[in-house]
């Protein structure tokens, strides 16, 4: 039979009143084997399940579940209603070798769903010393958010997904099972990447890209028509990357020419707007882009 309590076993009297925020309504349950360090704040309704070990830094908002067997360490923040489940390492220190194991933070957003064996990493100085994911994401079987990344509201990472430090992920973006990306990468918002990928280079807005290495396909139509994206407006989408990224129109010229002539045809289109931004942006990796022909 479980055992669960306000109080766990192995832990001091003191963590129960740190997670209390000094009022007497909170009503985290901490189950009798699990480890609460002192300094450890949980909200309302929080529930830590067998085995759990959250250290002292760390900050669990109301009805955040550790299922069993979690790992919450440093200065680590997970968002409300947050769902973890066993063997998830979450806060564990970046694994950059010149950090020297320098503090970092993570902060995980709210009704984030974090399967199995999952590892998210706190940041480094170089990176500003924070990992940041935002609110609603799935992170699938063993997935790997490396030091120093962003994430977007909506992010969804299949199993296995592995993700190198820095790298900048849109808002509702997704990528595909046992896909890898590089360091520095910046995927845009709602893109998607396919299953066993290598992404190495910037993946554009609403793009679909694949491979190894990856490269771009066109655009993420079947995510977009999920979302609820219009026949007009996804038309406009089209015309727009097949002017910036298409080779069956040379004359459209380099890149930047394209980019200006984008800018004059789709002047009143946001989406359009944003993937240009997101193409003017200064970058540390090349532009994700189509396998030319021959």
């Amino acid at each position: 039979m479980a055992r669960w309590s306000a109080r766990p076993r192995s832990a001091p009297s003191s963590a129960i009143e740190a997670a209390r925020h000094g009022r007497d309504d909170v009503k985290a349950r901490v189950h009798a084997t699990a480890i609460v360090e002192s300094g450890a704040r949980l909200g309302d309704g929080v529930a830590v399940g067998p085995f759990c070990y959250i250290c002292a830094g760390a900050e669990l908002a109301e009805g955040v579940t550790l299922l069993s067997h979690v790992v919450v360490a440093g200065r680590t923040r997970i968002g409300a209603r947050t769902i973890v489940h066993p063997f998830a390492a979450i806060g564990a220190a970046a694994q950059d070798l010149k950090a020297k194991g320098a503090a970092g933070a993570l902060v995980v957003g709210a009704d984030c769903v974090i399967r199995e064996g999952v590892t998210l990493n706190a940041g480094t100085p170089a990176g500003g010393g924070e990992t940041r994911i935002g609110d609603g994401c799935a992170f699938l079987a063993h997935a790997h958010v490396g030091h120093d990344c962003r994430l977007g509201d909506g992010v969804v990472l299949a199993n296995q997904v592995l993700l190198g430090g820095h790298v900048r992920i849109g808002d509702h973006a997704a990528i595909g099972g046992a896909s890898v990306v590089h360091q520095n990468v910046r995927i845009g918002a709602h893109a998607y990447v396919g299953g066993l990928s290598g992404l190495e280079g910037d993946l554009a807005p609403f793009g679909l890209a694949g491979g190894n290495r990856a490269h771009l396909f066109g655009l993420n139509l079947i995510g977009l028509k999920r979302r609820g994206f219009a026949e007009e407006r996804l038309s406009r989408l089209r015309a727009a990357f097949r002017l910036l990224f298409s080779d069956e129109a040379p004359e459209q010229g380099v890149l930047a020419e394209r980019i200006e002539r984008a800018a004059r045809d789709f002047s009143d289109d946001a989406d359009v707007e944003a993937v240009l931004a997101f193409l003017r942006a200064e970058r540390e990796r090349p532009l994700c882009a189509p396998r030319r022909r021959g």
